[in-house]
């Protein structure tokens, strides 16, 4: 049974389940919450988000800021031709640490996390849709600032560029929305939220943009969701041609990274998309992958900066 049906089969059923969808669509685990195996744990919270008692520092030996700036020239090459005007371009970090991936998770506070039979971890501060009744609801977020900076909030807002880039996620969002449902529209636009990141505490801009789904919605959970991946802020504008621009550039595979993971309980749906990432190599080895959005005005350095000021545990 494919992912799609798969889905619609436990909607249809009202059974709830807990999915976890790689970047690609390629690799998936549908499982009824009866059936869940002892080494997954998830947490798909509605509250606000925790804030962490513990203070873990991460080593990171990020790549090089050389081999950044070329895929960072390559993309911009990409944009001065026309082939995308938005692109979220990431990187894996090696990390060490003496804490074990699920000590990891049981200290990182997030909305949403998950744990997966030891070879990845997410503590996702991104939701991606919510279903409740008949409404649907996307949350793209875009735009990250350290708090600490004198009228941080107002800075962010001010700024053209990462105006300018949050404006094209909520347009390519609302887009990818209306193939699921009606009456779509952005309810809130560019508000702040203030995350953890290790001992610094950011800034990060979100919008909400719902829409009207059909009564029988539940039948159809894997034509909604599949519909809308690769998330929109986690690929770019337009999102086929930029997914075959990262595939190109990135020149390394995301996997379960930049994926989504969620719970249907029966009656309703959360997700997250799954940033903020841990994966285990098969020599033991950890990867933190993390990255941002680029446009024709994007820094190199900065966004390489903001790359590495990712790597966080909450």
């Amino acid at each position: 049974m494919t992912l799609k049906k798969k889905l619609n089969h436990l909607g249809e059923k009202r059974e709830p389940f807990l999915f976890i969808i790689s970047y690609d669509l390629s690799q998936y685990e549908i499982i009824p919450l009866s059936e869940l195996p002892s080494d997954i744990f998830f947490k798909v919270e509605k509250g606000n988000i925790v804030r962490n008692k513990h203070h873990i520092k991460l080593e990171k030996n990020p790549i090089e800021f050389e081999q950044y700036e070329q895929k960072f020239q390559t993309i911009q090459e990409n944009i001065k031709e026309g082939n995308t005007y938005l692109i979220n371009l990431t990187a894996p970090t090696k990390i060490k640490t003496t804490y074990t991936l699920k000590e990891l998770y049981d200290n990182a506070n997030a909305r949403f996390k998950l744990y997966f039979k030891d070879k990845f971890i997410t503590f996702s501060p991104e939701r991606f849709c919510k279903i409740e009744k008949n409404t649907i609801s996307t949350y793209p977020m875009k735009g990250t600032i350290d708090a600490d900076i004198p009228n941080a909030k107002e800075v962010i807002l001010a700024d053209q560029k990462e105006l300018a880039e949050h404006t094209m996620v909520v347009d390519l969002l609302r887009n990818d929305l209306s193939i699921v449902a009606k009456k779509v529209r952005v309810d809130q636009f560019r508000y702040c939220e203030k995350i953890k990141a290790g001992e610094k505490e950011l800034l990060q801009v979100s919008s909400k943009i719902s829409g009207e789904l059909d009564n029988n919605w539940q039948e159809r959970i894997g034509d909604i969701i599949t519909s809308l991946l690769p998330a929109g802020s986690i690929t770019g504008a337009p999102k086929k041609k930029t997914v075959e621009i990262l595939k190109e550039v990135e020149q390394y595979e995301r996997e379960y990274f930049t994926g989504v993971f969620g719970l249907f309980d029966g009656d309703s749906l959360d997700s997250a998309v799954m940033i903020r990432f841990i994966q285990k190599q098969n020599n033991g080895d950890l990867l933190y992958k993390s990255g941002g959005g680029l446009t024709c005005d994007s820094d190199a350095k900065k966004e390489y900066e903001e790359m590495i000021q990712k790597v966080y545990l909450p």
